[in-house]
């Protein structure tokens, strides 16, 4: 387990520089609703912490005018306005063949999720970045789009949020490799799938803000379990059974992140599926990138491992501390 003391000292110091807080990771949200031929009720969500200067904003055929525009409202973790829009000299399928975007997603190196739903039932969805800030509506929508569009949204949460990689991180610390990492890797995935699935499929709901703070308080407990000397307890011997029962608690994370992004009414089990596929790909390119990196890195600082050993700890230790502080207040007063 030492032996990864050298790339997990540098991971840590990797994720206190990607920020002091944990981001709680969501794309912007474009709902577009036809209520009448050409008319459409809009809904616009973005995040409540901006990463730039450069606003992000919805953009639409110039045939189209805005009506009874709302002042943005803090709604969980996003910032939400609404407003209609009608169209003139659109075709008889309206929107369908024209373009739709989202400006600033470059400088925001942000992500933004399209959702268009159509009176005669027909709906879209599209994932619009940097590279592609705009989409032509189609025709028909795709399966394919949904499995696509929703397994990169799985990466970029899991990528995102920096308090689930610590936790993964953590879990490297207490096991190393081999068999001992493949099954406790194995019980945090089923433990997040299996809440995941029943909150997005509605079969619970839950406290956003205390579920955020258990979560912090699972790399914090994670933490204190790597402090421990005796190494012949129950977790220690058997780490799964901490790994998957604070995966439920992280996919109850995850589904709040896919409740903000938004789900396709007529694809909620495949978009599911494939968000979950998409946190798997990113959580093992995690993994295999700390594997690599360590491989990499063990010689040259194996001098120093005994004395570099506590530090990755320690800073898992005060990060989820004060995120624990910061959600726990906001528990009490939410």
């Amino acid at each position: 387990m030492k032996r990864l003391c050298p790339l997990l000292l540098l991971l840590a110091g990797l994720c206190v520089a990607g920020g002091a807080l944990a981001h709680r990771f969501a794309p912007s949200l474009l709902q577009v609703t036809e209520i009448a031929q050409q008319h459409y009720n809009m809904v616009w969500k973005t995040p409540a912490q901006a990463t730039s200067k450069v606003p992000l904003r919805p953009t639409w055929p110039e045939t189209c005018a805005v009506e009874s525009p709302t002042q943005p409202q803090l709604e969980g973790t996003g910032m939400v306005s609404t407003w209609q829009l009608r169209c003139s000299g659109l075709g008889e399928d309206g929107l369908v063949g024209e373009t739709v975007g989202v400006s600033g997603l470059g400088a925001n190196q942000a992500s933004a999720m399209v959702m268009i739903n159509l009176l005669d039932g027909r709906s879209y969805q599209q994932v619009l970045n940097a590279e592609q800030p705009e989409f032509v509506v189609p025709a028909e929508s795709s399966a394919g789009e949904v499995m696509s569009d929703y397994t990169v949204l799985g990466v970029e949460h899991i990528w995102g949020g920096i308090d689930h990689l610590l936790f993964v991180f953590g879990l490297l610390l207490l096991v190393g490799g081999g068999a001992r990492l493949l099954w406790t890797i194995t019980a945090f995935t089923v433990g997040h799938s299996i809440t995941l699935s029943l909150v997005t499929l509605g079969f619970f709901d839950y406290p956003v803000a205390l579920v955020e703070f258990t979560i912090a308080l699972s790399i914090f407990v994670l933490a204190v379990e790597l402090t421990r000397r005796e190494r012949n307890d129950l977790l220690w011997r058997n780490p799964w059974w901490l790994a998957g029962g604070f995966g439920l608690l992280h996919g109850m994370g995850f589904a709040g992140a896919l409740a903000d992004t938004g789900l396709p009414q007529d694809n909620v089990p495949l978009a599911l599926l494939f968000f979950n596929v998409g946190i798997e790909l990113g959580q093992i390119s995690f993994i295999v990138a700390v594997l690599a990196l360590w491989f990499l890195l063990r010689k040259p600082l194996q001098p120093w491992q005994e004395r570099l050993w506590p530090v990755p700890v320690y800073i898992l230790g005060a990060l989820s501390a004060m995120w624990c502080i910061e959600r726990g207040l906001e528990a009490l007063l939410a």
